[in-house]
């Protein structure tokens, strides 16, 4: 057997699907499905139930996975330390923000590869916000994702990259709009304007709201936080969202809160990162230690 074979294993077992366990590891569905099967071979046994409708981990399929993660964590290692330049090498999958452009995400990932030129990056997000971000990490999808959710997420390594306070976003001629701050009690029966369930901004906003007794309606949902500001512009309701993650709009202001809620912007791994998730890890803490 081969390591490629045990990626495959190992993917199709987490997403117990072997289309989007192709499109994890890069490779044709077809590919994936003879690795598997010759795996299987080498085994003398099925590691998978397969019908129309699903796919199962065996009895031995689920003895096989943990021995088969320990083995590619092994070979990583192995590699590294085989590497006489002394340079990293594979690659690192982010899971990142769609438009949030006050994150010099290309500047970052521009210096990770001055740093780490054989490492490859495999950079996007998830229709489902931090939720799905933190899902995918767990589930081994992706190796490091920035996460904006509250609390914290069992079975992942931290790393806190900012903190940064809520603010309303309100039409300019909205009569709140040259206050000095407005509390979430006077937008309360407002129409609002939010990211969509799942969302980390979303999640942190609806617990301050549910801790105060406050109700609202969410109008218009958006699976893209950056541009919340031009809905809002559009008098399409209010928002309350992270400074850090307000791209300014014509036609909108940004009003502070009375309360003090923060957003925690935070990047994210697996317990027992790659060496290249590491270094991806310690630059993110340079970067923003740096502000």
């Amino acid at each position: 057997m081969d390591t490629r074979q045990l990626e495959y294993f190992v993917a199709v077992a987490d997403e117990l699907n072997f289309t989007r366990a192709a499109d994890r590891v890069f490779a044709a569905q077809s590919t994936v499905s003879a690795g598997v099967r010759s795996l299987e071979r080498e085994l003398g046994g099925d590691l998978f139930e397969r019908d129309r409708h699903r796919v199962r981990l065996t009895p031995l399929g689920r003895q096989v996975l943990d021995a088969a993660r320990t083995t590619l964590e092994a070979t990583e290692r192995m590699r590294l330390l085989a590497d006489s330049t002394g340079g990293l090498r594979g690659e690192v999958r982010v899971g990142i923000f769609t438009n949030l452009t006050t994150i010099d995400l290309p500047g970052i990932m521009g210096e990770f590869h001055e740093r780490h030129p054989l490492v490859d990056l495999r950079l996007g997000p998830s229709p489902s916000g931090s939720t799905g971000l933190a899902r995918d990490v767990r589930l081994g999808r992706i190796d490091v994702a920035f996460l904006g959710l509250p609390g914290r997420v069992p079975d992942l390594l931290y790393r806190d990259l900012a903190v940064s306070p809520f603010v309303a976003v309100l039409p300019e001629e909205h009569p709140l709009a040259a206050a000095q701050s407005v509390s979430l009690a006077e937008l309360a029966d407002e129409r609002w304007v939010d990211a969509r369930e799942g969302f980390g901004n979303r999640a942190t906003l609806d617990r301050a709201l549910d801790e105060r007794g406050i109700a609202r309606r969410v109008s218009t949902e958006l699976s893209d936080l950056g541009e919340i500001p031009r809905f809002v512009a559009a008098r399409l309701g209010v928002a309350v969202m992270p400074e850090l993650t307000v791209l300014r709009a014509d036609g909108t202001v940004v009003v502070p809160l009375t309360e003090r809620i923060d957003w925690v912007l935070s990047a994210v791994a697996r317990t027992r990162p790659s060496a290249a998730a590491v270094a991806l890890l310690d630059l993110l803490s340079e970067r923003f230690g740096a502000h």
